[in-house]
């Protein structure tokens, strides 16, 4: 993917450069959702905020333009192509793609992942499961998770743990599996646990995993970017019902929110 120099003319008393297209190519065979996170310099070349921007179901071998609209970083004012830098772009296959906010797939079920939490070598991301349809459901157990590399190919050799117990500082108090029955508008949660810690070997990064809220449900392909390290573990926690949810069924997962609680009581901010 690209991003063109192109600079869009405001309208009104909005003169000059203020706005940036930008271009989506996906070479694959089939369909891809893009999301693409870019940072916005100042005159210094000093970073002032960073732009998460998802493009769905790109279709194979086409390019799709979008634009970065005045007002999309919080210091407002022109965007200008040369401030533009891309940081990271993720693809998902299309029909793997997590639910856009507001969305609920024909399963009734929206699974997502939030930002994460980092802290002295320590990852947690959290699990996010939203009974967005009209039915209630019930589930126990864990996760059922495939780990795959930057090409979407199974990643060998990591042993994935039931419970954060063997996962030094993730803690391991959410005990056993329990029945969790989820009405419409409620969620539940569940969490990865790993450390980032190198030692002897070659460290392993895992791009993206494949996650199934149990075995035969439907994929949903997130984009974790677990830092494994050396260690060869990763811990993934029971489904749990999520009291912090208390959106009525909007759709925004509860950790994603500012000042909520992430995964197992945990913040997602601290």
């Amino acid at each position: 993917m690209s991003v063109t120099a192109d600079s869009l003319p405001g309208a009104g008393a909005a003169a000059g450069p203020c706005a940036v297209q930008y271009d989506v190519t996906n070479p694959g065979a089939e369909p891809f959702t893009y999301t693409i996170t870019f940072s916005l310099m100042d005159e210094q070349g000093r970073a002032m905020s960073n732009v998460e921007e998802t493009v769905a179901s790109v279709g194979a071998g086409k390019t799709v333009r979008r634009t970065l609209e005045p007002g999309t970083y919080a210091g407002g004012g022109p965007v200008d192509a040369a401030r533009v830098r891309i940081l990271g772009v993720e693809r998902v296959p299309s029909d793997e793609a997590p639910a856009s906010a507001g969305s609920c797939p024909e399963s009734g079920l929206r699974l997502t992942a939030d930002r994460g939490d980092a802290a002295m070598g320590l990852r947690v991301v959290g699990l996010h499961l939203e009974n967005c349809g009209g039915r209630t459901y019930s589930l126990e157990g864990y996760p059922a998770l495939q780990l795959l590399d930057a090409e979407h190919q199974p990643v060998e050799g990591i042993a994935i743990l039931r419970g954060t117990d063997g996962i030094p500082m993730a803690g391991g108090d959410e005990g056993p599996p329990r029945p969790v029955t989820l009405r419409p508008g409620e969620s539940a949660v569940s969490g990865l646990a790993w450390r980032n810690t190198t030692e002897f070997g070659e460290a392993v990064s895992v791009p993206y995993v494949r996650v199934r809220a149990e075995a035969g449900s439907e994929p949903v392909m997130v984009a974790p970017h677990l830092d494994l390290g050396t260690t060869g573990e990763l811990g993934v926690r029971p489904w749990r019902k999520d009291e912090t949810h208390a959106d009525g069924g909007t759709g925004e997962s509860g950790s994603e929110r500012p000042g909520a609680q992430g995964p197992y009581g945990r913040s997602s901010s601290s």
